[in-house]
């Protein structure tokens, strides 16, 4: 198979001063872990490192550069799957770590469980050696400003993060590798502003991100409420049963808004390789390969 790669950086009213910063963060996770899918990295590698480099870059909502909740803390949630054997690995309200998705990563290995949260994560990731960081190396001052501004605002509502000006960039990756393996991955600090030990979609098999070689693969960003009500990824792979990808996520978001009442996007890779992406917000961030491996990016006015 030809080797497949999309990655999105949040779906939002992205204002013109943050397009180019948009655009390059996801353009460079393309152009760097693409080409080593070209050279025989396995899908599930490719979405954690395309990952990583989102979570390291203070633009997104992921690792560095995520929202504070109410109290004034980070909590970073992630997930990741393999299409091949339909594991894996998930962490929800986790501190100090740069790369959330690398713990889910570990605990997919685990002997007895599959998602761990607060502090039973961060005992795991201690366990493995996964370094902590200091708080203050994950706090941009993006954020802090937007905390300072809401943190009083009793008519600030998390949902206007997904259909007006205010920040929302939960990042996420698919891939197929050059077996035909399908993987995805997702991760995020949630929403601004957020109760402490609130759970969002990007964590959750089926909602924010899913994996089957056998159906297709997807990754989601958005109103994360929303995106649970309708099990927005899942939902997105079962319309390749009958739908091109286009159609598919297209349709997805036709659910998403309908019965979900809800703002977000999604990006997929069907069995056969075809892509699929749409959004329902103005803007969406994200880049793929095309089928002569240059990467392409879209962050759409509608």
């Amino acid at each position: 198979m030809e080797p497949r790669l999309i990655v999105h950086g949040g779906a939002w009213d992205i204002p013109d001063a943050f397009v180019d910063d948009h655009t390059a963060g996801v353009r460079t996770a393309v152009d760097t872990i693409y080409p080593l899918l070209k050279n025989g990295l396995s899908a599930l590698d490719a979405v954690e490192q395309a990952v990583n480099i989102l979570e390291a870059d203070p633009t997104f909502d992921a690792g560095r550069g995520a929202f504070l909740n109410a109290k004034g803390d980070i909590e970073l949630d992630a997930l990741i799957m393999d299409g091949n054997t339909l594991d894996f690995g998930a962490v929800a309200a986790v501190a100090n770590l740069l790369h959330p998705v690398s713990l889910a990563r570990r605990v997919m290995t685990a002997k007895d469980f599959r998602f761990l949260v607060g502090e039973g994560a961060m005992q795991y990731a201690r366990e493995c050696g996964i370094a902590e960081v200091d708080p203050r190396e994950l706090l941009t001052e993006r954020e802090l400003d937007l905390y300072e501004k809401i943190k009083n605002d009793e008519s600030f509502s998390p949902i206007r993060a997904f259909s007006d000006a205010m920040p929302s960039d939960t990042v996420g990756a698919v891939a197929m590798d050059a077996e035909g393996n399908l993987a995805c991955a997702t991760s995020t600090g949630g929403t601004p502003g957020k109760h402490p030990g609130r759970v969002g979609d990007s964590p959750v098999i089926g909602s924010g991100g899913y994996a089957d070689n056998q159906l297709g693969a997807a990754s989601a960003t958005g109103y994360g409420e929303s995106i649970l009500r309708v099990m927005l990824c899942k939902t997105a792979c079962d319309f390749l049963r009958t739908d091109t990808p286009m159609q598919a996520a297209e349709n997805s978001m036709d659910i998403l808004k309908s019965r979900g009442h809800g703002y977000g996007g999604v990006i997929m890779i069907s069995p056969e390789g075809h892509y699929g992406f749409a959004h329902n917000t103005p803007r969406m961030a994200f880049a793929y390969a095309d089928d002569a491996g240059l990467t392409k990016t879209q962050i759409k006015k509608d």
